[in-house]
């Protein structure tokens, strides 16, 4: 575990790119299922096992880091997708690769507060790539997969840090908990000397994961329609983590809602209904 924050980004990037991804508890359930299934009978496919994943952002990165492995020693551009990088991979060689895959559980057994706020990202995760494939669908985006895997995977980097550096990642949520004005990238520079948007960045392209998933999930690049869907998914689901009638979420709800309105040319009132809709 790490106790005090690194010295620079690229401290951070070397430790974290190196360590072991825990996933959900309900994957390695699916995983030990589906290998009887396909010893049993040969019939488990790429997309089966996908599905069985896709609400899973530790499981899903878990993946795509693994494969993204496999094409760099190959020099081949990584799948874009879930489903494409166990393609790639093959049935057999994915049970093999995933045979024994510790959950969140065993891996926090004895850090029970940073258990609940690793759910709380997961959850708010799942939110998150709900209205941003909402979103890109509205707008028959032909990437809607890749951004809705890439609002799942947006705060991965904080799921790691609960993982990995329990007690600063309590610090951070603590300090956000007091005060709600504060941008909780300037906690995260205080607390860790780096943010976790650049540390999320720098990390992707150290694994050499897919270039559109990369591009998707860089907030700088704003005006993209894609990124903006993830944005807006990822910040829509943050805001309102606590409920639509939150004071916070009520304060910052109608700026979201008017910007969800321009990229899906809608009403802010449509806008609104159609967010609400679309949680319920």
């Amino acid at each position: 575990m790490i106790e005090v924050a690194l010295p620079s980004l690229r401290a951070w990037i070397d430790a974290m790119s190196r360590v072991e991804i825990p996933v959900l508890p309900g994957s390695v359930a699916e995983l030990t299922q589906l290998r009887t299934i396909e010893d049993a009978k040969g019939t488990v496919d790429a997309h089966t096992l996908a599905e069985s994943f896709a609400s899973d952002p530790l499981m899903t990165l878990k993946v795509l880091t693994h494969v993204s492995r496999y094409c760099m020693r190959l020099s081949i551009e990584p799948p874009e997708t879930l489903t494409g990088a166990i393609l790639m991979q093959g049935i057999g060689p994915f049970f093999k690769a995933f045979d024994q895959v510790p959950t969140i559980l065993d891996w926090l057994h004895d850090q029970p507060e940073a258990l609940s706020g690793l759910i709380k990202v997961i959850t708010r995760a799942r939110r998150g790539a709900h209205f941003a494939m909402g979103f890109a669908l509205r707008r028959q985006d032909e990437d809607a997969v890749v951004i809705q895997e890439a609002a799942l995977l947006h705060d991965f980097a904080e799921m790691l840090l609960w993982c990995h550096a329990p007690k600063l990642a309590l610090e951070i949520a603590s300090r956000l908990k007091a005060d709600h004005t504060i941008r909780s990238a300037d906690i995260q520079q205080e607390v860790l000397g780096v943010q976790l948007g650049d540390l999320a960045q720098e990390l992707m392209r150290e694994w050499q994961l897919p270039a559109l998933l990369i591009r998707c999930t860089d907030d700088r690049n704003a005006n993209d329609p894609k990124i903006r869907s993830v944005m807006l998914g990822v910040r829509i689901a943050r805001h309102t983590q606590y409920g639509w009638d939150d004071p916070h979420a009520q304060a910052a709800l109608p700026d979201d809602v008017t910007e969800v309105a321009k990229l899906l040319n809608l009403s802010n009132d449509a806008a609104h209904r159609l967010l609400v809709g679309m949680d319920s």
